[in-house]
């Protein structure tokens, strides 16, 4: 038994407003058991409303939409769901009665517009809105049960929680649970971690097992059906175990975990301090730093050294090996985070140099070719990567790439 979920509005599709409501509604019906087979996205066009709920309710058992509900004439879900119900819009006086009265209290008068809000399918129940001038709407249409929802969120979830959740539990569609676990990598391609893990993720694996990539991160998301959320834990545990031992250090943390989250907490662990030396992430290595509650207890500050002036002014950084080896290479950035840490008195000092692009800096060195430096008390480390990709996912993944270097460090350091 799958669930479709409708989010509707031309400012969606458009592009101007990112649609938040789909993703938060999987998870909550995942939490009752209920799989999302589709999210669908539509203009605020009466024919695509109505053909979209036509399909929606031949393919899934559970429609939600939000969207629609408003008093402005591009508001159009109520007259598409009477539409697709072959029944004339009735007015609910309770539903009026409320509107009428959340303005008197607003020390308002009702805009006479505001009445259309009160319509519904007739047949339909009224999903009362306490939030809001917006009353949903549940009805049944062939086999799927359907709610209309407010688009605004903090009125949607409130009405999912206290009028869609409890409906879907007395009609017994809310079976079980399914949990997802996420675990995060950094460090290896996708093919690369797919490689690795062939076998728990071919298409019939219990419990599925997806991988996902965003921005150089790449994510397993392990995803178990049990009767109870405790159940479907005893699936996703033994094969998250087996994702750890065979990745090994490339696991960095779980869920919504960050690389500088796993970094803070080894710092606080071993008592660290920490700096940096930018060249082509522009501050974004000491934003993400910053970025972590608590970060004053181990990050100094840093040096945004994009000119090489100041590579040799504040950092010391040699003139004749600028020469010699030119600002993007290994042996500037290894310079830089040496005299980074010594000049900021710090433990360990990262330093990040390369070619953001466009276009490239030579012949040799293109745009999107980079190298990260760590110092630490006992000498230097460095990496180096070409990525591909425009200006600012260039600056973004080689942070993340200075980052999973002191990540990696500490945990060989301690291990």
């Amino acid at each position: 038994m799958h669930a479709e979920i409708l989010s509707i509005g031309s400012e969606l599709t458009s592009g101007r407003n990112l649609d938040t409501n789909s993703q938060w509604l999987s998870r909550r019906l995942a939490e009752l058991g209920v799989a999302t087979g589709w999210h669908t996205t539509v203009a605020d066009d009466f024919a695509a409303n109505l053909d979209c709920f036509q399909v929606a309710c031949r393919r899934a058992k559970v429609v939600i939409a939000t969207g629609g509900l408003g008093p402005t004439q591009d508001d159009l879900t109520r007259e598409v769901l009477a539409k697709l119900a072959g029944v004339e819009l009735v007015e609910d006086a309770a539903s009026l009665t409320v509107i009428a009265e959340m303005f008197r209290r607003r020390n308002r008068t009702m805009p006479e517009r505001n009445r259309v809000q009160a319509l519904v399918p007739a047949g339909a129940e009224v999903l009362p809105n306490d939030r809001g001038t917006a009353p949903g709407i549940w009805m049944r249409h062939g086999d799927a049960w359907i709610a209309a929802l407010p688009g605004v969120p903090t009125e949607m979830y409130a009405m999912f929680e206290l009028q869609v959740k409890p409906r879907l539990q007395a009609l017994g569609l809310a079976q079980g649970c399914l949990v997802q676990r996420k675990i995060n990598t950094f460090g290896l391609g996708e093919s690369h971690v797919e490689e690795k893990l062939f076998d728990l993720t071919r298409r019939d694996h219990v419990p599925e097992v997806g991988i996902t990539a965003s921005d150089a991160v790449i994510s397993l998301r392990i995803l178990a059906r049990g009767l109870t959320e405790a159940e479907a834990r005893t699936l996703t545990e033994p094969v998250e175990r087996i994702i750890r031992e065979r990745l090994g250090e490339v696991v960095y943390g779980v869920e919504d975990e960050e690389l500088q989250d796993a970094v803070a907490a080894l710092l606080v662990k071993h008592r660290r301090t920490v700096a940096v030396a930018e060249g082509v992430t522009g501050g974004a290595l000491a934003d993400a730093l910053v970025g972590v509650p608590g970060a004053s207890a181990w990050f100094r500050g840093g040096v945004i050294a994009y000119d090489d002036g100041l590579k040799r002014e504040l950092l010391g950084v040699p003139a004749d090996l600028l020469a010699a080896e030119g600002a993007v290479s290994a042996a500037v950035a290894e310079a830089m985070a040496v005299g980074c840490r010594t000049r900021l008195g710090v433990d360990l000092a990262l330093a990040t140099v390369g070619v953001a692009g466009p276009g490239p800096l030579t012949d040799d060195r293109p745009a999107g070719l980079v190298w990260v430096a760590l110092a630490h008390a006992d000498g230097t480390a460095s990496a180096t990567f070409h990525w591909v990709g425009n200006r600012a996912e260039v600056r973004r993944r080689t942070a993340k790439m200075a980052l999973n270097l002191l990540r990696v460090h500490l945990l060989r350091r301690t291990a």
